[in-house]
Order: C-alpha cells, then sequence, then structure tokens
C-alpha cells in the first residue's frame, strides 16, 4: 500500500455536522418568499444537493432570485452556528497525519463562504492546506471531478489519496476517482 499524501474531506456530514444549522438559514431564506419547509423535510430531501439543484427542486428556477437567496442564506447561516458539531475524532486524526507530512484538504460541493465561515467559528482555518467547493468544479458529485482536482493540484495519485465521506453522491464520486475511502455517518 502507498503512503497517505493527501487526506480529502467532505465538510457537511463528515467532518462537521451542519445538518440543523443549513436547513434552518434555508427555512428561513425560503420564508421570506413564501416557500415553506420543515427541518426534517429539508434534512430527508435536500440536505446535500448542491445550492442550485435544491432551489430548482422547490420551485425557484430564475437565475437571478437564486443568486439572491443563495446571498441570503449564507448571511443568516452563522446566526445557527450554535448548532454546528465537530466530528472531533476524525479532525484529530487528520492533524496527526498533517505532523506526519500529509496534506488535508476539504472537498465539498459546499459554496466556499459556508465552509469557511463554520471553519472560522470551529477555529478549523489553519488546519487545512486546501477546499475545493462546488464552485471549483463543473461537474457535481456523483462525479470525481473534485477529489481529482485536489489530487491534481497536490501532485499526487490515487493510491496516494484517502476519502471520507458520507452521502451517496459523494461515496460514489470517491469510488470513481480511484482512491481509498471511507463512509463516515455523524
Amino acid at each position: 500500500m502507498a503512503e497517505i499524501k493527501l487526506i480529502m474531506l467532505d465538510f457537511d456530514g463528515t467532518l462537521v455536522d451542519t445538518r440543523r444549522a443549513n436547513a434552518q438559514a434555508y427555512i428561513e431564506t425560503l420564508s421570506e418568499i413564501g416557500i415553506e419547509l420543515t427541518e426534517q423535510e429539508y434534512l430527508k430531501r435536500f440536505f446535500g444537493v448542491r445550492c442550485i439543484e435544491f432551489m430548482r427542486m422547490v420551485g425557484v428556477s430564475d437565475k437571478e432570485q437564486i443568486r439572491r437567496l443563495r446571498r441570503r442564506k449564507v448571511e443568516l447561516y452563522p446566526k445557527y452556528f450554535d448548532t454546528v458539531v465537530l466530528n472531533v475524532e476524525l479532525w484529530d486524526w487528520c492533524a496527526m497525519m498533517r505532523r506526519m507530512g500529509a496534506k488535508v484538504w476539504i472537498v465539498s460541493t459546499g459554496h466556499i463562504d459556508n465552509i469557511r465561515n463554520v471553519m472560522h467559528y470551529l477555529g478549523l482555518s489553519e488546519g487545512v492546506d486546501g477546499i475545493i467547493s462546488g464552485d471549483d468544479v463543473q461537474r457535481p458529485k456523483p462525479y470525481p471531478d473534485c477529489f481529482l482536482e485536489a489530487m491534481r493540484r497536490e501532485g499526487v495519485t490515487p493510491a496516494e489519496s484517502i476519502i471520507f465521506e458520507d452521502s451517496e453522491v459523494g461515496v460514489e464520486a470517491a469510488r470513481r476517482s480511484g482512491a481509498a475511502y471511507s463512509v463516515i455517518k455523524l
């Protein structure tokens, strides 16, 4: 087995449990335009879905309105950070591996501002070597593009990489990347 040189972590649901914060920020955002959604409904049907696809699924198709709603959700998101929970065991393992020379990247379909805001809130900003967000690749998970891009940027092969994921589409993307992967359930 090759030495692990790159650790790629999905963010929402793998490294950090952000389900409640995301749900509440979206519920408040959508209620402002008359769309009612429960936390249970959001978590069951929409958690982990890219914002653009999520908005279309709830009936918002105008590109400018989607951009405005996305910005509003980002504004509201920090209001609910008291509900986010770090996967301490995974983070500690990554810190140990980083001390041994491995690189740690966040690879998520989430919006970069949301990821950075939560990382700052939890004090994680200095613990990663890079971030690939949903905005950095053309094709979202289940395509492996985000993982392959992180590998390309670090100059490593799939055999030198490991991915931690929680969602079905993320696990499929990890499988397609050729890297080893582990499924995390918070």
